[in-house]
């Protein structure tokens, strides 16, 4: 394949591969129809985990020989669907020749068989009773019943029918029809003199729906399941969907809404810019998708598309050009709006496109449409349409980078605006996407108001005002999908004068009377949160003032709003401090994807491109050879050798004869012996080439110790090492150790590299190799927190508003009690609070149980330092009637001794005294003392009389 699947993606293609394998066994065992079932959320990449399958089945791997041969019918209930699979399977499966995917066209098909080593393409259209297809006459000797038939019978050991139900379209009667078509492969049809298919592999978003299908039939089925947890894990889909629908009382409800996307559209444009720019990637360009009503009385639509284009354009300060305004209305053709020409486009070229900015449909979106870019949509359609809204989104939901952006967290949500909703309707619509459009889909759906946000965004670097290279009441970027020289120029000039490099956004100039989203989400977090930022803050030892203490909303709300506090501290500062401090953070995972000989060489390949370590691939492949050599060597000393490249040389053809039953008569008796041909050992040499990686090990290894008088000896010797089970055991081995050791000889460089995108593959590597795996723990610039009523106002925490300087925090009474006894230390400089299963969250692995399973403490402190300027603690506030404390407790003083640089690292306790009044008691996992005997204590009771002996209040 020319993409790298996905972790989740590479279980479910070795899950299916060998499903499929024992289904067909099966068939030929028992002739009894076999049904593979494959399940997938909504954005799982079902269509490329089909054609990595399809290229796995025709050109075999490391554990199936290859079947070029095959053949595949792929059946959906939608021409364009198959329009798009197929394109996706020329597009992305390198290894499959193009023509051999072939659409089944109704005035040229006519064939007595399918044709070996081909993927046809069939929609339930083509098979109805008035195509032409399934009717003799007009020249057509076979119909499609009949070719279908053939093959069944006369190519069943090679026959995979496709059954494509994950993108179901159609409604009513028109579904019925489809599934009644789908249904004959599975029972057959007496009607249509064709029999169950011996191998179906379905496809679906829920197992509701593939059981629907299958419902009667008499088919053993295989199961194969892709939860959401394991495509959330992935970073290929948004983290949140939030919907956004108007208050009760808002007039003229369309337009304040669209408002609130053009606002929404605009600010991801500017936060997309600065990543793409800042980590030099082609610019993302996001797409405002907006959905219009269809027309009445001859009209093209009863949305006014010219208000629409000028309130958009009022809100953004952008003008529009042509091209950069597209519709996909059935009505094909350019359609003009207040003086711009918008064009027709097919829905399949929008995301390619990157002059497009605005795309303007009615229904033609909702099943079987990708486009990544599309971040912001609209949709003026009422209620009553739930599920068709659902089913929308559902395409909306990918990432544009198929990765989760570390640095920004804003770009990690999609936004879809619905002014004809109310909170039971979008209610109706979460319901929707989880029943009808994925099951559990894999992201999180949120709905809410444009006063009542959901998240606040917070940032390390609040109030300052980016630079701006557009003219006045522009949003102009650059469309080419790359970086200008303008750009290049600017940011080496930013460079060489000192500064981060940080590239310039999009202009955020605005109408006057717009606000923009940091302010309208600070004033709207203001009334919902009865706090308000104000003077009367306390101040510690230290000089640094402590959170701003809660009180009536409303008064100094507009202040807050014009100026931004002066910092207290230098948050960039800090955030490098911390990013450069190499503390280790872990990802748990419930089993390992990759063995450890894959992950080895896939940590060398990113070393060598990296730079970090350019022959690091080499170094590798050239042990394994040697590994080869000395096998080899060991072979012919202990005289072994030459009997064993005789059994390579030769194989036995084995005749088995079975009864009625199926049961063998003669046991297996070898009848024949044959010397293999050259394609027979270059067969063999394929098969341990894969076993060994892929990689060229066995090239390698005749390269370097070829016999010149043998010159195809050397595969013959790949073919025993791989052959040997103690020898593979060894490799697997050293591959451990060598992934481990370059990992940790690594890791704090690739940590600080300036590039996001190695780093993430480096993530990706680690977190497959391993079933819990040690990363550098990195701080984002920008992060997402839930906005949250009687939340109180901090300063002091790292990240806040980029408007008002200060971050509204909901905290429990052991969390705010802990807290504050912080800020009143000397030298307390800020705090993160440390969210649960974040992207970027610190995490600390524990077992329990027998299972390895992920801690994140609540606090994260630093404090200055005479030496190193700054020290980092961390503090988990924890009951003591909890069941994993002693877990957790073991958890961290493992943690404390992995990273001796932390100051503190506790586990702290609430404790009530005598006055009625409470403080807390910790355990500080940095001293040897107490770590060691956390380590050995076996039971809570133990861990409580530590808290007596060995605790302590601050």
């Amino acid at each position: 394949m020319k993409v790298e699947l996905f972790p989740f993606q590479k279980r479910a293609l070795v899950d299916i591969r060998l499903k499929t394998a024992e289904a067909l066994g099966s068939y030929h065992r028992t002739h009894a129809p076999q049904v593979v079932s494959f399940t997938a959320p909504t954005g799982a990449g079902k269509t490329i985990i089909m054609a990595s399958l399809i290229e796995s089945i025709f050109f075999g791997d490391e554990s199936y020989m290859e079947q070029q041969n095959a053949i595949v019918i792929w059946l959906s209930d939608s021409p364009q669907l198959n329009e798009q699979s197929k394109l996706k399977i020329d597009a992305k499966a390198d290894r499959i020749r193009l023509g051999r995917c072939v659409t089944v066209s109704e005035d040229s098909f006519d064939m007595e068989l399918f044709e070996d080593g081909h993927i046809y393409f069939l929609n339930t259209q083509k098979l109805s009773k008035t195509s032409k297809l399934t009717k003799n006459g007009d020249g057509r000797t076979y119909t499609i019943w009949q070719t279908i038939a053939n093959t069944a019978r006369e190519k069943s050991d090679r026959l995979y029918f496709i059954i494509d139900e994950a993108h179901r379209g159609m409604q009513g009667r028109e579904a019925g029809k489809a599934t009644t078509i789908m249904q004959k492969f599975l029972k057959g049809s007496e009607e249509d003199k064709i029999p169950p298919m011996p191998l179906v592999i379905g496809m679906s978003a829920t197992p509701q729906r593939f059981n629907v299908l299958v419902e009667g039939t008499s088919s053993t089925i295989h199961k194969s399941i892709v939860t959401a947890d394991e495509v959330r894990a992935s970073g290929l889909l948004k983290d949140r969907i939030v919907i956004t629908y108007p208050e009760e009382s808002t007039v003229n409800k369309d337009m304040a809404i669209l408002q609130a996307a053009a606002d929404d559209w605009q600010e991801k444009w500017q936060h997309w810019t600065q990543y793409c720019q800042e980590q030099h990637y082609a610019y993302v360009n996001p797409v405002f998708v907006i959905q219009v009503l269809n027309g009445s009385n001859g009209k093209l639509t009863d949305t006014d598309l010219q208000d629409c284009l000028q309130k958009i354009e009022e809100r953004t300060g952008f003008r529009f050009d042509a091209g950069q305004v597209v519709h996909t209305f059935g009505e094909k053709g350019t359609i003009t709006v207040g003086g711009l020409d918008v064009r027709y486009v097919e829905p399949s070229d929008i995301s390619e496109d990157r002059n497009i900015r605005v795309v303007f449909f009615k229904e033609n979106l909702s099943t079987g449409w990708d486009c990544p870019r599309a971040e912001t949509m609209m949709s003026f359609k009422h209620a009553s349409d739930a599920t068709y809204i659902a089913q929308l989104l559902g395409r909306m939901v990918r990432t544009p980078m198929q990765m989760h952006i570390t640095v920004d967290e804003v770009l990690n949500d999609v936004h879809l605006f619905l002014p004809h909703f109310n909170e039971d309707t979008v209610k109706d619509v979460v319901d929707a996407l989880q029943s009808a459009e994925g099951g559990d889909i894999p992201t999180d759906v949120y709905g809410e108001t444009p006063n009542q946000r959901r998240y606040d965004t917070l940032t390390v670097r609040p109030g300052r005002k980016k630079p701006n290279n557009n003219m006045p009441g522009q949003l102009s970027l650059d469309i080419s999908g790359g970086t200008t020289e303008q750009d290049e120029a600017t940011t080496t000039d930013s460079q060489s004068q000192g500064g981060t490099g940080a590239a310039k956004p999009v202009s955020e100039i605005s109408p006057p009377a717009v606000n923009t989203a940091e302010s309208s989400s600070f004033s709207s977090m203001v009334e919902s949160s009865d706090i308000q930022a104000t003077d009367a803050t306390s101040t510690a030892d230290n000089g640094i003032s402590a959170p701003v203490a809660e009180s009536s909303a409303g008064e100094n709300a507009d202040e807050a709003d014009q100026e931004t506090p002066v910092d207290l501290f230098d948050r960039e500062e800090v955030m490098k401090f911390i990013n450069d401090a190499g503390l280790l953070s872990y990802n748990v995972r419930v089993v390992r994807i990759n063995n450890y000989l894959t992950s080895l060489f896939k940590m060398a390949h990113l070393l060598t491109m990296s730079g970090l370590h350019r022959m690091a691939i080499r170094e590798v492949q050239s042990e394994i050879a040697d590994m080869i050599h000395n096998y080899v060597e060991d072979l012919k000393t202990c005289g072994e050798y030459d009997d064993l490249v005789l059994q390579v040389k030769q194989f036995k053809l084995a005749t088995q004869i079975f009864d009625a039953f199926g049961e063998t008569v003669d046991n297996y008796y070898v009848h024949n012996l044959f010397t293999t041909t050259d394609t027979d050992v270059d067969r063999q040499f394929r098969i341990a080439e894969s076993k060994l990686g892929n990689e060229g090990i066995g090239n390698i290894y005749g390269n370097k110790y070829i016999d010149e008088d043998d010159p195809n000896g050397f595969k013959v010797d790949v073919i025993l090492f791989v052959a040997d089970e103690d020898s593979m055991n060894k490799l697997h081995t050293y591959a451990q150790q060598r992934f481990h050791r370059l990992n940790d000889d690594y890791r704090r460089h690739i940590a600080t590299s300036v590039d996001e995108k190695i780093r993430r593959q480096y993530d990706t590597i680690v977190s497959d190799g391993d079933v819990v795996s040690k990363h550098n723990f990195r701080l984002p610039e920008t992060i997402q927190v839930p906005h949250e009523a009687g939340g109180k106002a901090y300063r002091d925490h790292l990240f806040v508003s980029d408007a008002t300087g200060i971050a509204i925090l909901k905290l429990n009474t052991w969390e705010i009690g802990t807290l504050e006894e912080e800020q009143a230390q000397d030298g307390f400089v800020c705090f993160i609070r440390n969210p649960s299963r974040g992207a970027w969250s610190l995490c600390i692995p524990y077992e329990m149980d027998g299972e390895m399973k992920p801690a994140y403490p609540d606090f994260i402190i630093v404090r200055r330092d005479p030496v190193s300027k700054y020290v980092i603690d961390i503090l988990e506030p924890h009951r003591a009637d909890l069941d994993d404390n002693l877990s957790k407790a073991k958890g961290f003083a493992e943690y404390a001794r992995q990273n001796p640089g932390l100051g503190r690292i506790q586990l702290i306790r609430q404790m009530k005294q005598a006055s009625g009044t409470y403080k807390y008691k910790r355990l500080d996992m940095s001293k040897s003392a107490v770590r060691d005997k956390v380590s050995h204590a076996q039971t809570s009771e133990e861990l409580n009389h530590l808290f007596d002996t060995d605790g302590f209040f601050v």
